[in-house]
């Protein structure tokens, strides 16, 4: 009688024990396959979050701007060295616009000459023109296009590197006041770059950037000098790289630097000054004259044919 309980209770709990292995696979299967449904559900929605955010950037970053990169690549391959280190010197000088380079420059001038092209060429016939006209029409905006993106480069650059040339005396002035006052060179430098606006004072902060990583200051000077077709601006760093190699004192060399800044800056306006009678003498003839001859001779023109009339 014990010996059939124990026996009935052994296979009991060996069912029990079957059973709850079996039931317990099972949640562990279905887990395992809730868990990996749920992995797939959520490489479908960030796939479908990348897809929707491709498609919500603009059709400039999605479209125009990789065609302008394949376009620019392929004019690089037949534009001559000088060219495109050129256009790189002009974007240096005009503050190395971001998200420009001389590819896309070239892939601009490109894309502007057909434009200017095919608009007169294909437009002109629709509009009534004579196709000749069309075409001569296309080939002068297509010269105008191809040009047009480096003449914009180029008065950018140019504009940048007037208003460094007019900032920069102000800006040796106070340099040399910052360091004869007792700072070092670094907190001059700092100083006048907190206090100046523009081009320059960005070139400054740059140069302190440059030594804040462990570029050496001559050096950093020298980068400004190559990043700017300043003369003064040149002269300067030349002044202070040599004062730094020899150990001449700075606030010596920053006086006379600043000294003969402001020299120049008065010669130029005093030769700019020069410059006003004949730059007025066009407008004078073009356009004052003439007026001028009207109100004066015309009373004494009228009177002279009323009088051959009356005869």
């Amino acid at each position: 009688m014990i010996i059939g309980t124990t026996v009935a209770a052994a296979v009991f709990f060996a069912g029990c024990a079957l059973a709850f292995v079996t039931i317990e696979g099972v949640v562990v299967e279905r887990a395992r396959v809730n868990r990996n449904m749920r992995r797939l559900k959520n490489i479908d929605l960030k796939a479908t979050d990348l897809r929707r955010k491709e498609l919500a950037k603009p059709f400039a970053g999605r479209v125009a701007w990789p065609l302008l990169r394949f376009v620019g690549r392929f004019a690089k391959k037949f534009t001559p060295a000088g060219v495109v280190e050129r256009l790189a010197h002009d974007l240096v000088y005009a503050g190395s616009p971001v998200a420009w380079d001389a590819e896309r420059i070239l892939a601009t001038k490109l894309v502007a000459a057909a434009g200017g092209f095919l608009v007169p060429s294909l437009g002109g016939p629709l509009l009534g023109m004579a196709p000749v006209r069309g075409i001569v029409g296309g080939v002068v905006f297509a010269i105008l296009g191809y040009y047009a993106p480096e003449w914009a480069l180029r008065s950018r650059a140019g504009t940048r590197q007037a208003a460094i040339q007019r900032a920069l005396p102000d800006a040796m002035d106070l340099l040399s006041i910052t360091v004869e006052a007792g700072l070092g060179f670094d907190a001059a430098v700092k100083r006048v770059a907190g206090q100046a606006r523009g081009p320059l004072g960005e070139e400054l902060h740059r140069v302190l950037q440059e030594m804040q990583i462990g570029k050496p200051r001559a050096q950093a000077l020298r980068s400004l000098a190559d990043r700017t077709s300043v003369p003064e601006l040149q002269s300067f760093v030349l002044a202070m790289v040599q004062a730094d190699s020899f150990g001449i004192a700075i606030g010596q060399v920053l006086h006379v630097q600043a000294r003969e800044m402001r020299l120049k800056r008065r010669q130029r306006a005093e030769e700019r000054a020069q410059k006003i009678p004949v730059k007025i003498l066009m407008p004078l003839l073009g356009c004052v004259f003439p007026s001028l001859f009207v109100v004066i001779l015309g009373p004494a023109g009228i009177q002279i044919y009323r009088s051959m009339l009356s005869n």
